[in-house]
């Protein structure tokens, strides 16, 4: 199997890119279709519009309608089809940057991406996660090539709430426990082929800026202000893990996230960071990973209240048929749990979500 490392041909990180930046998104098109949604445009997204057509640029609005779903996808790229355009840009979070990629690709166009969270490792990569309308998991959507720019401004994203980023870090810190997994079983990656040493190196890095820079990065995210440790936890969340997980692989804590969407309630109305949280410490209950590591997952998990028992996940009296149910879809056959050593079954998975939330609140009590 072929080793394969995939990035963004361009990554540029700092304060004021959506004010000084334009010259790079020109640089792919004059004609852009900006994809966003309604909050966004309030906020960053009407005076992009009008910077860009300052710029000389020819911007056309599209808003985003929330759920990355393949009607959507159709949908916008049926108005797209009217315009002439040359670019596409995605302004927005995980969903609205996957809906972007996905029209690029329709039309075989450049595609800029600006996320205004540090929520999720989206940016970066070839792929987008598809939904049903109604958020269901229903599979990934591979592309020939990563977005051509990913233009990140700190000063957005410091003043998006801070639990915005913690979602990021949750996603994040499953990089390197999932790539580890993938690495002993000399796996394929989401990038379809085995793993790079660069791949694996990126992976293992996310989780020390990660550990070293977390909570000093939400106490700047509080106050508003960036400092080099929300520099690094930025560049962690989205360019280290975007890098990492498609380059390295995915393993069971992104599977049992999927899993989660199989359920009703409460629920659906965490995002995917945090059900990635609870997912990284099932896999690392899977393994029986060593304590130290597993407690301090815990620990960090907790001081950024992120979810560590199934109460904090809504679950709290979820039964043993449900959280089957979860093991059920995290086990499906092109999930990426079989890139571990482990066969691993959905008993299993039930058996381990359980396992977590009993050895936090015993020896983790809140």
């Amino acid at each position: 199997m072929e080793r394969i490392f995939a990035s963004p041909s361009r990554y540029i990180q700092g304060k004021g890119m959506l004010k000084y930046g334009i010259k790079y998104i020109k640089a792919l098109g004059k004609t852009a279709l900006l994809i966003t949604d309604e909050e966004v445009w309030e906020i960053v997204g009407e005076e992009l519009f009008d910077r860009m057509k300052e710029n000389d640029m020819e911007p056309v609005e599209e808003i985003f309608g929330g759920e990355a779903s393949e009607d959507e996808i159709d949908r916008i790229t049926k108005k797209a089809k009217e315009k002439d355009i040359e670019v596409i840009v995605a302004l927005g979070g995980g969903k609205a940057i996957d809906t972007g990629k996905a029209v690029a690709d329709e039309f075989d166009l450049p595609l800029a991406v600006l996320p205004t969270v540090a929520s999720t490792d989206a940016p970066t990569s070839a792929l987008s996660v598809i939904y049903s309308p109604e958020g269901s998991f229903e599979g990934y959507r591979f592309y020939d090539k990563n977005p051509d720019l990913v233009l990140v401004d700190t000063e957005v994203i410091v003043n998006a709430p801070p639990e915005l980023l913690a979602d990021g870090i949750a996603d994040a810190l499953a990089t390197f426990v999932e790539a580890r997994a993938v690495a002993q079983k000399r796996g394929k990656t989401m990038a379809g082929g085995a793993q790079t040493a660069a791949g694996m190196a990126i992976a293992e890095k996310a989780e020390e800026v990660l550990f070293e820079n977390a909570l000093k990065a939400m106490e700047a995210n509080k106050a508003h202000v960036v400092t080099e440790a929300f520099e690094q936890i930025v560049e962690a969340n989205t360019l280290l893990s975007g890098l990492g997980f498609e380059s390295a692989g995915l393993a069971a804590a992104h599977a049992i996230h999927n899993g989660f969407t199989v359920l009703e309630g409460e629920i659906h109305d965490l995002s995917h960071g945090r059900k990635v949280a609870y997912g990284t410490l099932t896999q690392l209950m899977l393994e029986n990973a060593d304590s130290e590591e597993l407690n301090n997952y815990i620990e960090l998990y907790q001081l950024l209240d992120l979810p560590t028992t199934l109460e904090d996940l809504h679950l709290k009296d979820a039964s043993y048929e449900e959280l089957l149910k979860v093991g059920e879809q995290a086990t499906i056959e092109e999930e990426t749990i079989h890139e571990m050593t482990l066969d691993v079954t959905p008993e299993d998975v039930a058996a381990a979500l359980k396992a977590v939330d009993t050895y936090v609140t015993t020896y983790f009590p809140k």
